[in-house]
């Protein structure tokens, strides 16, 4: 069935003109193209054709190569397609690149091929354009290659890549221009299985639309592999659409490797998550044990019109075993279904992504940046690297992460290091490591080749650190061209070509020109700036430097108020370099600091995630010293901390932990262990209240006396903003093992209960089933999972999605 529509509008651009449509009906993408050539079940000399028959290699199954040696049956192939009820045809192009034809020996053919399949897709359209008087389009395929990455081919070599970003964007450059020379309406980047593949496709394509060609809508589909709702690289669906919106496709879904059924919760996800429109394209279901698809086009077409109905969808096709019999169902049924309308999503929020997605919205609290994995302030790390044993230096990457870091900064500046090259190593690492991959990445470094050597490697939004206007307004704007090329955000250190900025106004003054800078010339998502206003170090006996402190927090809360969308970051190490080597005078530093940023402003930093004091739990001594040198109250100061780091602390270093704690009753240690997250002896404590039967007749009395009284004040901490997230997560298992050692009590006072009550019926054991949801990737999960504990500990069953 032909689509209907309004004849083309000479005086709108594609983009706009295939928007219109989208607005007003759901579009009909054709069906496999592969499909359909093996039915006509050709042989080695038709795919040779007289121009390759004395070719070295075997050349059939190159499907793309048929372009070029049987143009007749592509072009016969898309115009069933068209006949049938597509709206937009695909090129024969999914392999066309030098990577993927190298395995045919074939390379040097790149751009003809794509040239030559566009033009063959451009003649099939514009003949069924004139015979139906209704405007179909050529969308350019672009596969992902045979190669990835993000995954190395080698098992024992984890950091190997047979592949690099370059040599990706070089590739998928001669297939774009082969694409858009040939006469193509849209560019369809396609079968994502590995993000990183993807990017360095836009980038190719940003580059020439930015520079040799007019634009043309860009759409983007990514491929779930199973039903972990995981992209073969390992991504979250909503992981991947963060990685990709930066291109503004126009089109953003899924296609292969599943049928319509199994896609349909991704589907709805994906949705939730974009304003761009939404393109599903699914097998014929799953191909059974001879390759094949068995999914008849009635069936197809009825999973694809309950996508319609439920308004999940925009534009409809067919990949692996569709045929022009399920396009003609697929647009039959979705005919007079209306088209999706895209969500108006929340604005104000920066987000970012490494495996999971990440968002900072206006009620994050402060989000932990591991300053860890850097060579100049981590001599563990350092030495490591130093060394070459880059898979030891991931452990120190996987406990920042366990230990609540929700960003992960990397740096390798250390001119014993080749940069780029190091870069290049410890990120392709982390792509191994899912429990650190998850996270977001901030690449930090002060040569920009180390920048781009990270962002190359990596298939999420990552974070930039840093740029500024050191160097002038145009190596300003270059930089954060790049950056935006690659999708990621931006740190801005306050720097101009003066020099560092140390005075409040100044501070303001720099931040406030990058940022129009950004905004008006590179349009930069406000909500992904993020201003360093510089930290500075105080207490150095330069009165001079007396202000720094305050000078930061007053830039903070102005530039917060006037610069829209910005956030705020900072190294809180600097801060008290001056005592370096005092740990204990520096962490109460740095919590007394944070605790007055954060109420101005300031949103991240670069931290030791763990290693953060509770303000409350500051010694009421060290705490005024410190309240006095951050606000300048006392002129003595710095001499006064020196002083307070001889008597209290041996040669001003941390205080060896005491178990003076231990003297306590029961009841005061479990609740000291809760609020310090000492997990060494709560097993012990819960089994001594346990055992007092007179005090706790139940093992539940336990939890809801003690456990709770401690868990309840560690609630107030952290909504005073007096904890931060890492102190909550070791209170959290805490908690858990407490209770994980009562259970088993629990259960068994439950058992002999029914056989006292001679009850033979499975009763159900819980008060009742609470179900608890947070958004995926949001950082309210660790509060779900604490509330969830709660719930358990007091006899609630408590699911949690």
């Amino acid at each position: 069935m032909a689509p209907t529509g309004p004849p083309a509008d000479p005086q709108k651009s594609v983009e706009d003109e295939i928007e219109s449509i989208l607005q007003e009906r759901i579009m009909v993408l054709d069906g496999g193209m592969g499909t359909m050539i093996q039915q006509r079940a050709l042989t080695e000399e038709d795919f040779r054709g007289q121009e390759f028959k004395d070719h070295s290699r075997p050349l059939k199954g190159n499907n793309d190569l048929l372009s070029i040696t049987q143009p007749d049956i592509i072009c016969d192939i898309h115009k069933e397609y068209l006949l049938s009820g597509a709206d937009i045809i695909e090129t024969n192009t999914f392999s066309s690149t030098r990577v993927a034809q190298a395995d045919y020996g074939l390379e040097h053919l790149a751009y003809r091929l794509n040239r030559v399949s566009a033009q063959v897709a451009r003649k099939a359209a514009d003949t069924v354009t004139a015979q139906t008087g209704i405007r179909r389009y050529v969308a350019g395929a672009m596969g992902p290659t045979n190669r990835t990455l993000s995954v190395s081919p080698s098992v024992e070599r984890p950091d190997y890549r047979n592949i690099t970003f370059d040599e990706l964007v070089e590739a998928y450059t001669e297939q774009a221009k082969g694409l858009l020379d040939g006469g193509v309406d849209i560019l369809l980047v396609e079968t994502i299985f590995d993000t990183a593949n993807a990017k360095a496709a836009l980038f190719a394509l940003q580059m020439l639309f930015e520079e040799e060609y007019a634009s043309r809508p860009i759409f983007v589909s990514g491929t779930i592999v199973d039903k972990s709702g995981r992209t073969l690289s390992g991504q979250t669906g909503e992981a991947f659409v963060i990685s990709v919106s930066h291109s503004k496709p126009l089109c953003i879904g899924l296609n292969c490797a599943l049928g319509a059924v199994e896609m349909r919760p991704f589907i709805e996800t994906i949705g939730k998550c974009t304003t761009a429109y939404i393109i599903c394209y699914p097998n014929a279901g799953l191909p059974n044990t001879f390759g094949g698809y068995d999914e008849t086009p009635e069936v197809t077409a009825m999973h694809i019109k309950n996508f319609a109905l439920d308004g999940l969808v925009n534009i409809v096709g067919g990949c692996c075993g569709t045929t022009p019999a399920h396009i003609r169902k697929i647009a039959e049924v979705v005919k007079f279904c209306k088209p999706r309308v895209p969500p108006s999503l929340s604005q104000g929020y920066m987000l970012l992504s490494g495996l999971e997605p990440f968002r900072i919205g206006p009620y994050t609290n402060f989000v932990n940046i591991g300053e860890r994995c850097n060579v100049a302030g981590s001599r563990k790390f350092a030495k490591l690297i130093m060394a070459g044993n880059y898979e030891e230096a991931l452990s120190v990457a996987k406990l920042q992460v366990e230990m609540g870091a929700q960003i992960l900064d990397i740096n390798m500046d250390d001119g014993m290091l080749d940069g780029p090259a190091a870069m290049t190593r410890f990120c392709n690492f982390i792509s191994s490591e899912p429990d650190i991959a998850k996270v977001p990445l901030c690449i930090d470094s002060s040569n920009f080749s180390v920048i781009e050597a990270g962002l190359k490697c990596c298939q999420g939004k990552c974070i930039v650190n840093s740029i500024s206007l050191k160097e002038g307004e145009e190596d300003f704007l270059e930089k954060a061209r790049k950056i935006k090329l690659y999708g990621a955000a931006v740190v801005v250190m306050a720097f101009d070509e003066v020099g560092q900025a140390t005075e409040t106004e100044t501070k303001i003054e720099i931040c406030s020109r990058a940022y129009r800078l950004l905004v008006e010339k590179v349009h930069f998502n406000p909500n992904d700036i993020i201003f360093d206003p510089n930290i500075l170090t105080i207490g150095t006996g330069m009165e001079e430097h007396n202000l720094y402190a305050i000078n930061f927090i007053n830039a903070t809360k102005a530039i917060k108020e006037t610069l829209p969308g910005a956030r705020i970051s900072g190294g809180l190490s600097n801060l008290s370099f001056s005592f370096r080597g005092m740990d204990a005078i520096r962490e109460a530093m740095h919590g007394v600091f944070l605790y007055h940023a954060i109420k101005c402003g300031m949103d991240m930093g670069i931290v030791n995630a763990g290693n953060l004091p509770v303000y409350d739990d500051i010694h009421e001594e060290l705490l005024q010293l410190c309240e006095n040198l951050i606000w300048n109250k006392d002129p003595d100061a710095t001499e006064k901390l020196l002083h307070y780091a001889q008597n209290h602390a041996q040669g001003g270093k941390k205080v060896v932990q005491t178990d003076e704690w231990r003297k306590g009753s029961v009841e005061e240690r479990l609740e000291y262990a809760l609020i310090k997250g000492i997990e060494k002896y709560v097993t012990a404590d819960t089994e001594e209240a346990r055992l007092n039967q007179e005090k706790y007749p139940r093992p539940l009395n336990v939890i809801e006396g003690p456990l709770m009284n401690g868990m309840k004040i560690v609630g107030d901490l952290f909504g005073a903003g007096k904890m931060f997230l890492p102190q909550v997560i070791k209170s959290a298992r805490v908690m858990k093992k407490a209770v994980g050692h009562l259970i088993p009590y629990m259960e068994k006072e439950r058992e002999e209960r029914r056989a006292k009550q001679g009850s033979i019926e499975e009763e159900d054991p819980y008060q009742g089933t609470i179900v608890l949801a947070t958004v995926k990737g949001d950082v309210h999960d660790i509060g779900k999972n604490i509330v969830g504990v709660v719930l358990g500990c007091n006899n609630f069953s408590a699911p949690s999605s």
